[in-house]
């Protein structure tokens, strides 16, 4: 870990930064119960178990005073009409905010809190989201060809709570109708009063 100022390349076009400290590739297996179609899901998995997104993490101390931060590509591809995405998470620090910054491609970001309410943004080159603290968010990536690249960082000791999503799932989804993209209601997820 460097205790130093420093400074990275986001390489193009790939989004791959010049130096990272963790490499996570996620494959459509990962993902299992989060898109709608259980039977195009379980068909493409069986034709190829392929890397959906993968993220590149700058490694510092978990610590509230410190910034995680890396970048995420999430490929073109949809499993039945529904876009690929990444996991998707609330942060294990609830009340920890993210910063977005979209270097390329076109995509949205799905977000939800645990009271219900949800927003989605779209992103494309150039677009700076910000996420509120106790929003789960979500990126899915609507291009047919090229990679959604993210940035983002977090506050070091924000953590991961993947689990809640896992079960839950996300109160909305992101599918392509015809030429357009649409956002619908997810009918897998369940309201955090209900018991999963």
């Amino acid at each position: 870990m460097i205790e130093r100022p420093f400074a990275c390349i986001v390489q193009k076009p790939t989004g791959i930064p010049d130096r990272y400290d963790n490499h996570i590739e996620r494959r459509l297996s990962s993902m299992t119960g989060q898109f709608r179609d259980h039977q195009a899901y379980e068909k493409l998995v069986q034709q190829s178990d392929r890397v959906i997104y993968e993220v590149y993490e700058g490694r510092r101390v978990d610590d509230q005073r410190e910034l995680a931060h890396g970048v995420s590509i999430v490929k073109p591809g949809k499993v039945g009409d529904e876009f690929f995405m990444t996991k998707g998470h609330f942060h294990a620090v609830l009340e920890t905010a993210e910063l977005y910054y979209c270097i390329q491609g076109e995509g949205m970001i799905v977000m939800e809190n645990p009271e219900g309410d949800w927003a989605a943004e779209r992103m494309s080159a150039g677009v700076v989201l910000y996420v509120p603290p106790r929003w789960a968010h979500r990126s899915v990536n609507t291009h047919p060809h090229d990679e959604l690249v993210v940035l983002f960082a977090y506050r070091g000791d924000a953590g991961h709570d993947y689990q809640s999503i896992e079960r839950r799932g996300f109160r909305k989804l992101v599918v392509a109708a015809g030429e357009r993209t649409e956002i619908v209601d997810n009918p897998r997820w369940i309201p955090l009063h209900q018991p999963a």
